[in-house]
């Protein structure tokens, strides 16, 4: 984790070898440092990644920039879930302009 040129706080979410929605659930979590009622749904997806007060400690009045890495497995084997996942980041970047979630292309070393 760290800084980005914006300033923004930056996070790596990695769904390398993740195959379903518990696990990028999961992932996001960590990544995130959710707290432990983190209902692990779409729904508590969206409201945590559009409320800054759940964020990580250091994106406070900077602003957050999740970078998700390792997502084309994922994609690929529950290409409705990951239509799902896009549409939660980019509702969620909607309601919270201090939110970027990008795409990252190619592996993830």
């Amino acid at each position: 984790m760290s800084e980005d040129l914006t300033g923004r706080f930056v996070v790596a979410l990695d769904l390398d070898g993740v195959t379903d929605k518990a696990g990028l659930m999961d992932r996001a979590a960590r990544a995130l440092s959710l707290p432990d009622w983190f209902g692990r749904n779409w729904d508590a997806l969206a409201d945590s990644l559009s409320d800054p007060s759940v964020w990580p400690r250091q994106a406070e009045g900077s602003g957050l920039l999740v970078v998700v890495r390792g997502w084309e497995g994922y994609a690929k084997e529950r290409p409705r879930e990951w239509e799902t996942a896009q549409e939660v980041f980019t509702q969620a970047m909607r309601v919270m302009p201090a939110l970027t979630v990008a795409l990252a292309l190619g592996g993830t070393s």
